[in-house]
């Protein structure tokens, strides 16, 4: 049997994934227009709206990838009491995501990230969010109520997505982690190394971090841009030095154009080139592939397959304009 049927077979299986999925939650709002001329008030293009589109966005689109793969997700976060967080619960609801654990705050606007679009240009995003620290009871809540879940054998893997907005504390990934370990449930982190994001944790399954945040993760000078990542020896050091703080089981960095590569216990495993074909927009692409990655290992794929898989979705998801998730179909036929 060929790699490529192993794969599609590993995909096939992920409809029998669940995951709970616990993170900063947003919208992403996208006003599509043309420009034909330039204000009289200021040097600036005026965008004649045509539409208004929205999508779940950070957290949300991590279950978003994870629902049209095939998965059942059961979904964790913190919105505001007010319309977009309407929005955004509708849209998860439309997916199939269970909502029961997300929790509304009376101190927090849902982060919601708005979007100019003129043609397939980009001209501006606005960001509407309070990146301050989630109440504590609130909190508790959704810790307790995965760790009942976890006990229960209610879910296969869970996932933490952090854009450093406020939800996720050190102590609650922590607890979160030991219960999974004592059920054999993997656990999957895609971090942010800023102000307000998770400080240094024990004992994840894979540790996900794209290349400026594993260098700002290790506090290693990045002096291999360009370079051959196996021939690089900054990225090498930075991998070794996240190893010795965080002690994942394994470790993925993507590296945009050069691809992804894993590591286990500080150690290279594989450079696994990239799959996209044409970049038109790298939104989201990371929650893509922490959503993929997550439910092949929950499959019962090794982390070197589910970084392969998760590649090639991620692949695909560059190749369109927006937040864009990755289909079930559309996998398969990239792995084809």
């Amino acid at each position: 049997m060929t790699n490529n049927n192993l794969y599609q077979q590993a995909v096939e299986k992920f409809s029998g994934t669940k995951i709970a999925v616990i993170g900063d939650l947003m919208l992403d709002v996208y006003l599509w227009g043309n420009v034909s001329r330039i204000s009289p008030e200021a040097p600036v293009p005026v965008v004649d709206v045509c539409r208004r589109t929205s999508c779940p966005g950070g957290a949300a689109n991590v279950m978003r990838n994870i629902s049209t793969c095939g998965g059942k997700v059961i979904a964790f976060g913190a919105i505001g009491n007010d319309q977009s967080g309407e929005m955004l619960q509708k849209e998860l609801a439309d997916l199939g995501v269970d909502n029961s654990g997300i929790v509304t705050s009376a101190k927090r606007r849902t982060t919601e990230k708005c979007r100019v679009i003129a043609g397939s240009q980009q001209l501006l995003r606005a960001d509407f969010e309070d990146a301050i620290a989630l109440e504590d009871d609130l909190r508790e809540k959704m810790v307790y109520q995965i760790e009942n879940l976890i006990e229960s054998h209610a879910v296969n893997a869970v996932i933490f997505d952090d854009y450093a907005k406020g939800v996720l504390s050190a102590w609650m990934l922590e607890r979160i982690i030991k219960s999974a370990g004592k059920h054999n449930v993997a656990t999957v982190l895609d971090p942010k190394p800023k102000a307000g994001g998770v400080t240094a944790v024990k004992g994840l399954t894979l540790l996900k971090p794209n290349r400026s945040e594993a260098f700002a993760l290790s506090k290693v000078h990045d002096t291999g841009i360009g370079r051959d990542p196996a021939d690089d020896a900054s990225l090498a050091l930075a991998a070794r030095k996240i190893y010795e703080e965080w002690e994942p089981e394994y470790l993925l960095i993507s590296l945009a154009s050069q691809g992804m590569a894993i590591f286990q216990q500080g150690q290279l495993l594989n450079i696994i080139p990239t799959m996209a074909r044409e970049v038109f927009d790298v939104s989201g692409a990371g929650d893509t592939v922490a959503a993929v990655c997550t439910m092949a290992l929950a499959s019962g794929c090794d982390a070197e397959t589910a970084a392969i898989i998760a590649n090639h979705a991620a692949g695909v998801v560059v190749g369109k304009i927006g937040t864009a998730p990755i289909y079930k179909n559309e996998l398969i036929s990239a792995l084809n």
